[in-house]
Formats: C-alpha cells, sequence, structure tokens
C-alpha cells in the first residue's frame, strides 16, 4: 500500500509538470493528498472487481493496477495509451484491471457502477463494484436513482464519497446541507464515515464491506474525509479567494496519508527509513522513464479517427 500510494504521488507530480512545461494538452485533475482512499479500498478488490472513477481519477488508475506507460501514453494522446491516446486524462480506462473509466460529468459513473453491479448478479459472479465520486456529486440526482435500485435489489455495490472538502472552488458545507452519510440511510443503505487519510482505517473498513457485498449484503456507502492538495484542476493556481494557503499548509504538515504511513511502518519495524527512502526513488524513477518513454512514442494514425465510434448497423 505505501508503494502504490507512492506511484500515485509521483504519477501526479509528472504529469503537473508535463501540463505546467506545455507538452499536455488540456487541463487535468491532480489526486494527490488523497492517496490513501483509492488505495485503501482497491487493495481490498481483485482484479476482477470493478470500479468506476471521477474526473480526478489518475489515483483510482494507478490504484486499480494500472502501469505509468500507458497512463502517460494516454495523457499525451498516444497510441500506446490504455484508450489508444483518445480518452486522455479525465476519460482514461484500464479494462484489463476492472477500471470500467474515468467520467468528466460529475456524479456520471454513478450508473456504471451500478449497473456493473446488477451484471454481477445476473451473470452469477462474486465481482464487487465501486463507485467513487467527490462531494459535489452528492447534489447529482442519479445518485437517488441508483442508489434506490442498488437498495431494493441488494447489490454488490460501494458508493465511495470522497469529501475533499471542496465542490470546485466551494467549500462542502455550503453546497451541501446535512450529512451526506444520511442521504444513503435514506434508502435503508449502511453508511460509514472514515478518515480518508488513513489507509489502515480505510482498507479495514473496505475489506469487511467487500466481503460482505461478496455476500449479498451490499449496498453500502462510504464517506471518506480527505484533502486535495492542488487546486481543482492544474490550472487553479491562485487559490486564495477560496481557501488559504495555511489550510493547505497544514493538511501536508499533519495529515499527508504517505508521510503518516511512513512513520507507522517503521514505528512498527515493517520497514526501516532507508528501505522506504529507496522505494520512493525507484517509483520516481520509474515514473520518469515512463514520461520520456511517452514523450517519444507515437501517436495513432489518422486513419483510427473513426475507430470505436459508429459502426454500420443493417437495414
Amino acid at each position: 500500500m505505501y508503494r502504490q500510494m507512492l506511484r500515485i504521488r509521483a504519477f501526479e507530480d509528472q504529469a503537473n509538470q508535463l501540463y505546467l512545461s506545455a507538452k499536455m494538452p488540456g487541463l487535468t485533475h491532480m489526486y494527490s493528498g488523497q492517496e490513501a482512499v483509492a488505495v485503501g479500498i482497491c487493495e481490498a478488490l481483485t482484479p476482477e472487481d470493478k470500479i468506476t472513477s471521477t474526473h480526478r481519477g489518475h489515483g483510482h488508475c494507478v490504484a486499480k493496477g494500472a502501469e505509468f506507460r500507458e497512463m502517460f501514453c494516454e495523457l499525451l494522446g498516444k497510441a500506446e495509451g490504455y484508450c489508444r491516446g483518445k480518452g486522455g486524462s479525465m476519460h482514461i480506462a484500464d479494462q484489463s484491471n476492472g477500471n470500467l473509466g474515468a467520467n468528466a460529468i460529475v456524479g456520471g459513473s454513478m450508473g456504471i457502477a451500478t449497473g456493473a453491479a446488477l451484471s454481477a448478479r445476473r451473470l452469477g459472479r462474486d465481482d464487487v463494484a465501486v463507485c467513487f465520486f467527490g462531494d459535489g456529486a452528492t447534489a447529482q440526482g442519479l445518485m437517488y436513482e441508483v442508489m434506490n435500485m442498488a437498495a431494493l435489489w441488494k447489490l454488490p455495490v460501494i458508493y465511495a464519497c470522497e469529501n475533499n472538502g471542496y465542490s470546485e472552488y466551494t467549500k462542502t458545507a455550503e453546497i451541501a446541507a446535512g450529512s451526506l452519510i444520511a442521504r444513503a440511510e435514506a434508502f435503508g443503505i449502511e453508511a460509514f464515515s472514515v478518515d480518508g487519510q488513513d489507509v489502515l482505517a480505510v482498507n479495514e473498513l473496505a475489506g469487511r464491506l467487500v466481503a460482505r457485498a461478496r455476500k449479498g449484503e451490499g449496498p453500502f456507502f462510504i464517506e471518506l474525509e480527505t484533502y486535495r492538495y492542488h487546486g481543482h484542476h492544474v490550472g487553479d493556481i491562485n487559490r486564495d479567494y477560496y481557501r488559504s494557503k495555511d489550510e493547505e499548509a497544514r493538511w501536508k504538515a499533519e495529515r499527508d496519508p504517505i508521510t503518516n504511513f511512513a512513520r507507522w511502518l517503521v514505528a512498527e519495524g515493517v520497514a526501516a527509513q532507508d528501505e522506504l527512502a529507496g522505494m520512493a526513488a525507484e517509483v520516481k524513477a520509474d515514473a520518469e522513464a515512463a514520461v520520456a518513454h511517452a514523450l517519444e512514442a507515437p501517436y495513432p494514425d489518422v486513419s483510427e479517427v473513426d475507430m470505436h465510434v459508429f459502426v454500420e448497423t443493417a437495414a
């Protein structure tokens, strides 16, 4: 889990630099600071279990087993990307590891995750689906439609709300009335709150709920308190008008999921400090090598422009 969190942070650091150096087209949304959520949950899943992601989806993709090379190629529009360069940052998917894709529509993947859970039930499989979404997505009507269906049919789906304190540029408290978990409880869905900066706490809860969902005891709802270090997107640099630098510094100094987990690993004798430092250097080198490869990789041929877009049907 420590290595996976390092991989997410390293990927995001490199992606941010690609944007700042004008080497990556479009915008992207950094996941730095929220690593314990994706890793804690995805470590409780199998490759066959499904996840759906959000516009801030790189962390979920890495945590579910994706490789750096294919991910950076996707961000740069290259043919070796997971979607042959056509998905980019906000639509990246990795079907081989059960990642059904990121989604640029707020809350847009809720129906997909619930559908995956229904599919598993209909096919007699024990797959579990996890739907990642932000606190801002709790204002979307689709969430309530699918939770109602999931509750009625006891589907094996877990709704994971990453409450990072802000819905784009507005504090969550200013856009969400009442308790978020109470919204799930209104449908008779068991709901839980957990510290999203504590990977062990997240993983312990996820492990219990995944096991119960496999036995037909779902659905479940989790609110994970977390924090994004960057702005809403990479271009959101001057954030003083909606949150303070002191607040950002405090979360980084006191609540960083990687730093705090490293302290725990050393204190418990699980790993030595130099071992963790070596791991971090190795992961950083892997990310840098993947970026170098992606920058030189070829773009898709122009003949692919309509591939996977339209299929002729018989009259």
